[in-house]
């Protein structure tokens, strides 16, 4: 039909100039595939549109020549020959195949719904003949799944059949591997009673046994029958011993297996003593392949423990006695008295590393001769911790007796504590080491604490013990430096002997560093020794409980010494007392005693102000110790932190009470010094100087001088060694002793009022003074002093308004209005009448 098209088509474009066209002929074709109407149109008119194309493409050659020649820029030309173009008339129409297309696309219209026709009745066609094959189909269908039931049904009958089959097979199966199995069993057991009869034949009679018995090459499988035939009999004279025998063959069977298991029994022994021997005799040669051969027949010995144990019994480092005496001078040298702690934790650096080296190469050999390497290593490792170590910590560590110490000159206990913590820290890392080598199933750790249990048991009370030593040890060395000391000093004089002893004798933060430092030492002991928190925690607060009481009584003494040449310094004062009636060359000699006895004093104070210091800075280097090391280990036991907090205030309560006591002898020694610079340099005058005309002296008078100089000298170590709290209120304890005493030394004087004015500026000079104890009450109390100076300045009828102004003084002023030098020409006593009755 394609080249009938085409053939159409060509015919028609040849008579393409003729007025007619011939009937337009599509196809079905056209339409299948890939549609494309614009294919299909243009198959259409092409055969039409040639010749207006050709026209078109001459007209345009003509119209290119004109432009040629008489273009312009502006196009002028071509619309010219455009409107000359149509004033020629129509000549011929602008688009001749109009007419033909026009009948072509009718045509194709018709073409096109016939076309449609026919494709209607052949899908019309199609669907009757889908509907009847779907139907045809769906009949098939039915009948097939009918068809496949019946073959499920057969197929499920079939399966059951099949696993009846496979399930009596299989049960056939069993019984002929049980069957075999009872063969094989009642063919080893007939060969095991040929055995046992043999083994049955009379008592030690092993000459008329099987060659299996004799044959070299076949010892494995002769250890394994006996071993059977072994456990047969045995078992069954077992069952004999438990069943009453009712009858005498059971007898003479029992009898008869006894004679068996004795025979076997002997056969077995002589048999692993055989193997035995051929192994030591591989194990000379390090015949690896032989010695294995031999451990894996005798492991069916008592799961070979002979073997194993043997093994380790013939190593060299067990049966050498010369490998002992070598581990003891390794670590404790030739002598073994003069060794120390850091040589001896050299020492068994070095001997365990060895032992760990030798213990890995047996590993070796071990791993590839024994079947249960494991068991063999644990047995080896134990018995190196059990024998050699052990025999080597029994010569390093001899415990003590607490009853006897050892004396300190030779090491002390302590000696011994250093040695257990460097013995028991190698032997760890052995055991660690050990461990990695490998060691079985064996509790390394657990056995390694045992060598320690002995020495464990009592170790909290060697610690104590030792404390104790090296406290009483530290006691009399300085007891020692200081009769010495005091030796070659020799007796300068009673006050200053006492001032160089009370200096040879201080407290030193360096003693007490020392001892925070043996207590450190002691707690890493613990820390190593005891694993169990709790326990630990025990330990520390018990240590520490120690270094509480050294440094408690240590400071307690130092301060009772100090306050000793306070005290001693206080019997000199009293005992140069000036008197009333006494010669000048009395008074001076006293005079010069009496000043001795305040050097004295002042040196005292220093002294003591120094003790202050140190046992402040000590109980600060406990504390931050306690803070540091001790808190933490205690937390694991409720309520310890907070007792041993407890403890700690309690020990250092007597150091509390002496520095009390002290800080107020302190007091007492400033205070006798101010009364007697006071009594010695105040004088009369000074307050009631006479009426000659020339001006008022501003300055201090000398007593106040003197009494500010010795305080601003004396209370220079005070400012410097409290602190705090204790600062405060030592500074305003003074600052009161200090103001009341000098009210009662001026009660003695009268004033006039150039005098007031002179009392005034000593006044000023004391409360400049105090201003640096920084303490508010003190300063007021000398305020209200300056103010009360101005009763013996201002004038009598001035008084009251005095009074009236600033009524804090009137309690003072009743004692010191007396004093004016005018109180009773100026009858002040009835003026003033009104003003306090009660006194009236």
């Amino acid at each position: 039909m394609k080249e009938s098209r085409d053939g159409t088509k060509s015919a028609r474009h040849a008579k393409s100039s003729s007025v007619t066209s011939l009937p337009l002929i599509l196809d079905i074709d056209d339409f299948k595939g890939d549609f494309s109407f614009d294919a299909l149109f243009g198959n259409l008119v092409n055969d039409l549109l040639p010749s207006f194309q050709e026209e078109e493409t001459d007209s345009a050659e003509g119209h290119g020549n004109i432009s040629g020649t008489d273009a312009l820029p502006n196009g002028h030309i071509r619309a010219l020959s455009d409107t000359a173009k149509f004033s020629q008339g129509p000549s011929e129409p602008l688009f001749p195949e109009v007419g033909k297309l026009l009948s072509l696309f009718k045509d194709s219209c018709k073409e096109l719904v016939d076309l449609r026709k026919q494709i209607d009745g052949r899908l019309y066609n199609l669907k009757k003949e889908v509907s009847a094959q779907d139907s045809k189909h769906r009949k098939t269908l039915t009948e097939l799944e009918k068809g496949v039931d019946g073959l499920f049904t057969s197929f499920a009958r079939l399966d059951s059949r099949i696993s009846s089959v496979g399930q009596t097979a299989a049960k056939i199966g069993d019984h002929l591997q049980s069957a075999d199995a009872q063969r094989e069993t009642a063919s080893q057991t007939i060969e095991l009673i040929k055995y046992l009869m043999e083994f049955n034949s009379s008592p030690g009679d092993l000459m008329e046994l099987s060659p299996l018995f004799s044959d070299d090459s076949r010892v494995a499988e002769a250890a394994s029958i006996a071993q059977k035939l072994r456990s047969f009999a045995e078992e069954d004279i077992g069952r004999q011993s438990i069943a009453v025998p009712s009858v005498v063959g059971n007898a003479t069977a029992s009898r008869g297996l006894e004679v068996a298991v004795a025979n076997l029994q002997e056969y077995c022994n002589e048999l692993e003593n055989r193997l035995l021997a051929r192994f030591d005799a591989a194990s000379q040669k390090r015949e690896l392949s032989t010695m294995a051969e031999c451990a894996k027949i005798l492991s069916q010995f008592n799961r070979g423990t002979s073997a194993m144990q043997h093994y380790v019994a013939t190593r060299p480092m067990f049966i050498d006695v010369e490998v002992m005496n070598s581990d003891t001078r390794s670590v404790l040298g030739d002598h073994g008295l003069q060794a120390s702690p850091s040589n001896v934790a050299r020492g068994l650096s070095s001997l365990y590393k060895e032992i760990t080296d030798t213990v890995r190469k047996e590993a070796a050999t071990i791993t590839a001769v024994f079947p249960s390497p494991n068991e063999v290593m644990s047995i080896l490792v134990q018995r190196v911790l059990e024998q050699r170590v052990t025999t080597l910590l029994d010569k390093l560590l001899v415990k003590p007796s607490l009853v006897n110490l050892p004396p300190v000159e030779e090491g002390g206990l302590l000696l011994y504590l250093r040695m257990l913590a460097v013995a028991y820290e190698k032997t760890q890392e052995l055991a660690r080491d050990l461990r990695a080598v490998g060691c079985g199933d064996l509790d390394v750790e657990g056995l390694t604490e045992s060598l320690f249990s002995a020495h464990k048991d009592e170790y909290p009370e060697h610690e104590q013990a030792s404390l104790r030593q090296l406290y009483q040890a530290k006691m009399a060395e300085l007891r020692a430096e200081n009769q010495q000391i005091s030796e070659s000093t020799g007796t300068i004089g009673r006050s200053k002997g006492a001032s160089v002893a009370s200096s040879h004798q201080q407290i030193s933060v360096t003693v007490v560093t020392e001892f925070v430092h043996w207590n450190e030492e002691s707690i890493s002991r613990c820390t190593m020794l005891t694993s169990q928190p709790a326990t630990l925690a025990a330990h520390v607060k018990t240590v520490f409980t120690c270094l509480l009481d050294q440094v408690s009584q240590y400071i307690t003494e130092g301060l009772e010494r100090a306050r000793d040449s306070l005290t001693e310094a206080a019997a000199l004062r009293e005992r140069f007392v000036l008197g009333t009636s006494m010669s000048r060359r009395v008074a001076a000699a006293a005079a010069s005693a009496a000043e001795a006895a305040a050097a004295a004093g002042e040196s005292s104070f220093r002294s003591f102000m120094v003790a202050i210091q140190r046992c402040g800075s000590s109980v600060a280097i406990v504390q931050q110790y306690f803070a540091n090391s001790i808190s933490r280990l205690l937390l694991p036991v409720d309520g310890a932190h907070a007792s041993s907090c407890e403890e700690m205030a309690t020990a250092m309560s007597s150091a509390e009470a002496a520095a009390y006591k002290g800080l107020q002898q302190c007091i007492e020694t400033v205070m006798a010094e101010v009364e007697r610079l006071l009594s010695a340099e105040q004088k009369a005058t000074d307050y009631r100087a006479p009426d000659d005309g020339n001006a008022p002296d501003h300055r201090p008078t000398t007593a106040c001088t003197r009494v500010v100089a010795y305080l601003s000298r004396v209370l220079e170590s005070a400012f410097t060694a409290l602190e705090g709290l204790n600062k405060q209120a030592f500074l305003t304890e003074l600052g009161n002793r200090l103001h009341k005493g000098l009210l009662t030394h001026w009660q003695k004087f009268t004033f006039n009022p150039s005098g007031g004015l002179r009392l005034k500026r000593d006044i000023t000079e004391y409360g400049e003074f105090v201003r640096s104890f920084n303490a508010p009450s003190v300063d007021e109390k000398f305020e209200l002093l300056g103010i009360m100076a101005n009763v013996f300045i201002v004038a009598p009828e001035s008084l009251s308004t005095l009074f009236d102004s600033s009524p804090g003084i009137r309690k003072d002023a009743q004692r010191f209005i007396p004093l004016r030098e005018d109180y009773k020409s100026a009858k002040l006593a009835s003026k003033l009448a009104s003003l306090w009755p009660s006194s009236s």
